[in-house]
């Protein structure tokens, strides 16, 4: 086959960068985009707070649980197939979604909707290395794709309340059906095809204790609301996340093609920039659901309203998306990623004194301020994680570093649910300012764990062993 030119081959690149945003946007606003449709769907469905937990984390369950198979697929069948099917199974899911006649099929589309995002996460970032082997423009085209998922964060609410508003919340979904066909189309004729690697095999018993142990304890955080800590499911729960966790680092310890290689953890800047993801997504994921309940029920804004209150983020996410790319190969991912943290714990710090009647107007500048420092963070802590691990296992890096901020998401949700589960005024406001402080204790946290074990580093080139 003929080389192609250098223009070629940028065009090929932008294309393929904007495929894979595409991907990552249809992903990230089916995450928060549900929050702003709640009230709508708990007079739907008749569902109470449980239900409507489920509702959003049967996606971010499922999608946390099967990330690291999906990276180790697309090491195995080859980056571009797993993206293509992804897509395609999400947009599907996307369909069922739309038309479920119940709350018990819609939760279970979501769960379908969650695999194809789990294929298609990994795959969408592994595309982007392949495309780009220049370390400087890969770290740019990370920061360019990270603030389109930023972006979707932000501007989800936004999208779901007009559409909601204009349509109906059946819509939110279908209005994934013509992203996903352009998404799969541009992918066909621009992305590279990458030789697969048939000798990875495929860890069926660790997926299953993997999604055992983290349905077992989210499902109990969630349940626990309803039924309370001493139900013996709630137990159950628990004692189903002990033994399925203990059972799942004792296969993947000594299986010879694990899904989760204990090994990647031996590098500090890998391990901390893990658990970082999963204390930003814990804290934003959860304080999404939290605001999305509090802006509708407690100042009763309608859809438009409630999506718009989020709309200030929106402009600063891309923004600090953007530096964050050009900074990181400039001043290194500690500084960064410890400013992140700490301006969103900030952020959040600053909302605590906020009452039922508060107005607007104080709630934007701690919004934007906690925004921009997640911002931040994100595409510096993404870089980090994939120049810490060999360019070969970069899928299987992506996977682990987007499970742990998915398994944070549903967390945030379940846990920060349960402290807002009471609708008379005054306890939601005390489940609301627990939820704020716990937030930033745990982003605190987080600036502390990246200050002693992120490496110093500028740039980070992608051809460097984990080991």
């Amino acid at each position: 086959m003929k080389p192609l030119t250098i223009q070629q081959q940028t065009h090929q690149q932008r294309w393929v960068l904007a495929a894979t945003s595409l991907g990552l946007i249809v992903v990230i606003v089916d995450v928060s985009v549900v929050n702003v449709a709640l009230v709508k769907l708990q007079s739907a469905f008749a569902a109470g707070m449980t239900g409507l937990q489920w509702v959003v984390n049967a996606y971010t369950l499922t999608f946390a649980a099967c990330l690291l198979t999906g990276g180790t697929l697309g090491d195995r069948l080859g980056t571009k197939r797993i993206f293509i099917a992804g897509f395609g199974i999400f947009t599907i899911a996307s369909l069922g979604c739309g038309l479920a006649p119940s709350l018990v099929l819609l939760i279970a589309s979501r769960v379908v909707q969650g695999l194809g995002a789990a294929l298609l996460v990994p795959a969408s970032l592994s595309l982007l290395n392949q495309a780009y082997t220049d370390p400087i423009e890969r770290s740019r085209a990370v920061g360019l794709w990270a603030a389109a998922g930023g972006i979707a964060l932000a501007a989800g609410p936004v999208i779901g309340g007009v559409l909601i508003f204009q349509i109906g919340w059946r819509s939110i979904f279908l209005v994934n059906l013509p992203v996903g066909l352009l998404g799969v189309l541009l992918t066909m004729r621009n992305a590279p095809m990458s030789l697969p690697s048939l000798d990875k095999g495929i860890d069926i018993a660790g997926q299953c204790a993997a999604i055992l142990a983290l349905a077992g304890l989210i499902g109990a955080i969630t349940e626990a609301g309803q039924l309370g800590w001493g139900h013996p499911i709630v137990l159950g729960g628990f004692i189903i996340f002990a033994v399925a966790g203990a059972l799942f680092v004792a296969i993947e310890a000594r299986g010879q093609a694990p899904m989760l290689p204990l090994e990647l953890f031996s590098n500090r800047t890998f391990s901390v920039s893990s658990v970082v993801g999963l204390i930003v997504n814990f804290a934003f994921y959860g304080l999404i659901f939290v605001f999305s309940l509090f802006f509708q029920e407690v100042q009763h804004y309608s859809t438009i309203q409630t999506g718009l209150a989020f709309l200030p983020m929106t402009a600063v996410v891309m923004g600090m998306n953007l530096v964050a790319g050009r900074l990181i190969s400039r001043i290194g991912a500690r500084p960064l990623m410890v400013a992140g943290l700490l301006t969103a714990a900030a952020g959040y710090l600053l909302l605590l004194p906020i009452t039922a009647a508060v107005s607007y107007s104080h709630l934007v500048l701690p919004l934007l301020i906690a925004g921009s420092g997640i911002a931040l963070t994100v595409p510096t802590m993404t870089n980090a994680t994939l120049s810490a691990v060999d360019r070969a296992r970069s899928g299987i890096a992506s996977g682990v570093l987007n499970a742990a901020r998915q398994t944070g998401g549903v967390l945030g949700v379940a846990v920060f649910g349960l402290l807002v589960q009471h609708q008379q005024s005054g306890l939601f406001m005390a489940g609301v300012h627990d939820a704020l402080g716990m937030a930033a204790v745990s982003l605190l946290l987080g600036a502390g764990l990246s200050f002693a074990g992120v490496a110093p580093t500028k740039i980070f080139p992608m051809a460097r062993s984990s080991s």
